[in-house]
């Protein structure tokens, strides 16, 4: 299992944006949390943070939880993100939950919840699943 260091410098150099797009703050068994520091650029019309910035929260956070697994592997790919927004989030950070629910060989599938920071209701929820190149997976039979 990779660290939250260990996670946040391989994102780092995987996407070196200044600051950093999303930030890892804790990994444990099958969970992970990353925070989407907001930003204006990611609000839309009517004071709310954009679909596109959550669901790119979602899927990074899914390939996190993934790679926190399986180890360093950039290749993993997204091959299905399904995401259902509940609630108008504000303007302010947004955490996500992930959540794996299967780690096979070939396919991972992670479940995300976002929350608004401070924030119990949940704004958001996806599944997504993740190709695994061969030989990089983790044989669960």
């Amino acid at each position: 299992m990779m660290t939250v260091d260990e996670l946040q410098q391989f994102l780092i150099d995987g996407f070196p944006f200044d600051p950093p797009a999303f930030v890892v703050e804790e990994v444990r068994d099958h969970r992970i949390r990353v925070r989407l520091p907001v930003l204006p650029s990611h609000g839309r019309p009517g004071g709310t943070v954009s679909g596109p910035a959550l669901m790119s929260l979602a899927d990074c956070t899914a390939w996190l939880a993934i790679v926190g697994h399986i180890g360093p592997v950039p290749l993993a790919v997204t091959t299905s993100l399904h995401i259902d927004f509940l609630r108008k989030p504000a303007l302010i950070d947004v955490v996500a939950t992930g959540t794996v629910l299967k780690l096979g060989r070939r396919l991972a599938v992670v479940e995300v919840a976002m929350v608004s920071e401070g924030g119990e209701a949940v704004i958001a929820k996806a599944q997504v699943t993740y190709s695994i190149p061969p030989g990089e997976g983790v044989d669960r039979h």
